[in-house]
């Protein structure tokens, strides 16, 4: 029997004190971001693209149009916001900066609050990622910034027929350490700054390049609060290069990356509205 107060697992409710610090939140970050040049763009919550922004499509939740052409509930805002200013707005508009406050829905019943941004046409993921620290400034929080680089996993992958993209999913370090290759042990404890020009002095020519685009990012935010995470893979289907993570605890505030849709390289960030409302309630 379903109650009728009753609301469906993992959807959100906002009262009160609660609702005040989401719009808190919103507010904050849009000031932030209209006072960096960003736009604001909301898009439909229907879409016949989710799959392509999706790693697992079990997470879509799907529906049909009245032509009975398969759509679904937004999962994912970013390639989205893309084709659609590219391939929609096209000529009407030559503003790469955006940003956009929405939920996105992932199957069975899950809501997620997002306050997303995307630099359309950019490369230097520094530009979004201080903006990122710029709003947790303002709210007063001090995540932890985690930057790694997607390519070094699979660069690692073409280089060891042990290994598999699975392993770096799961960090399974204790498989990269007993191939017994003492720049891949390093490689694993990589986590300051301070320590990486030691790393990429031993490392093989195709990894010293990922590397030393990590170094100069870690360089260009100035962030005291900053560690290194060469082996982490992001599980988005998008993301292609330098990819950066804010954490408190176990808890992931924002994250963001470099990544390309076709032949546009663009970079982005997303903070959760959720976890940070319930963090700032606490």
């Amino acid at each position: 029997m379903i109650l009728e107060h009753e609301i469906p697992n993992g959807s959100k409710l906002y009262f009160a004190n609660s609702a005040k610090l989401k719009r808190k939140i919103e507010n904050v970050a849009s000031s932030v971001l209209s006072d960096n040049g960003f736009e604001e763009i909301v898009t439909p919550i229907f879409s016949y693209h989710q799959h392509k922004s999706i790693a697992d499509e079990k997470e879509l939740i799907r529906i049909n149009d009245e032509k009975n052409n398969s759509l679904s509930l937004r999962a994912d805002s970013t390639i989205d916001v893309v084709r659609i200013i590219e391939k929609r707005l096209g000529s009407n508009t030559s503003q790469k900066k955006w940003f956009y406050i929405q939920p996105v829905f992932t199957y069975p019943t899950t809501e997620q609050y997002q306050v997303g941004v995307e630099f359309m046409g950019e490369k230097k993921l520094s530009l979004v990622a201080t903006l990122a620290l710029d709003i947790f400034k303002e709210l007063e929080v001090s995540p932890l910034m985690q930057i790694s680089n997607i390519k070094i996993p699979e660069l690692l992958v073409e280089m060891f027929d042990e290994l598999s993209i699975d392993d770096f999913r799961h960090i399974n370090i204790d498989k990269f350490i007993n191939i017994g290759q003492e720049w891949l042990t390093k490689l694993v404890y990589l986590q300051h700054l301070n320590q990486i020009d030691e790393v990429i002095s031993i490392v093989p020519d195709e990894l010293k390049v990922e590397l030393q685009k990590m170094k100069e990012l870690c360089s260009d935010i100035a962030c005291d609060n900053a560690v290194l995470a060469p082996l982490y893979y992001a599980k988005m289907l998008y993301y292609d290069e330098l990819f950066f993570r804010c954490i408190v605890g176990n808890e992931v505030y924002a994250r963001g990356g470099r990544y390309k849709n076709e032949e546009l390289t663009s970079v982005g960030f997303a903070i959760y509205t959720d976890v940070l409302c319930e963090a700032l309630e606490q």
